[in-house]
């Protein structure tokens, strides 16, 4: 792991509810604003999500904020596509630049602007989490 996990008081009521709501252990939860990012472990990403994203929308009730879901992945390739599920990835690229590790992905063209999110911030927040756990310091979106 990349980055030490802190969980706060906060991140750990939210690991209890998610818990509850889901049937699902969440790996890590991260608090960025308007947004929940829980990680989860391989294969747990659907019974998390819900029938229809029924617990996502709950979880999202309870806390008023967004909520997104990602499966685990030891592959750092995989984990970065993971992280952007939602905008139709296509590839990952991993190479080094002096002394930090950046990734390239490729989102379908119509989502890159969602992908990188206003002024950065669903980049910044994608950047955060895989960094928390893989060697990765930062991600661009093509």
């Amino acid at each position: 792991m990349s980055t030490d996990i802190v969980l706060n008081e906060d991140t750990l009521r939210y690991i209890a509810l998610f818990s509850a709501i889901t049937k699902a252990s969440p790996i890590d939860c991260m608090d960025a604003d308007d947004k929940l990012v829980f990680v989860v472990e391989k294969g747990q990403g659907n019974i998390a999500v819900g029938k229809k994203g029924e617990h996502v929308i709950k979880l999202k009730e309870k806390t008023g904020k967004n909520i997104q879901v990602v499966e685990y992945s030891e592959d750092p390739e995989q984990f970065v596509k993971n992280v952007f599920h939602i905008y139709n990835p296509q590839k990952v690229v991993i190479e080094q630049r002096g002394n930090i590790t950046h990734a390239t992905i490729t989102v379908d063209p119509k989502l890159k602007g969602r992908a990188i999110g206003k002024a950065g911030k669903n980049l910044r927040i994608a950047r955060d989490i895989v960094n928390r756990h893989h060697e990765i310091q930062s991600i661009s979106v093509d």
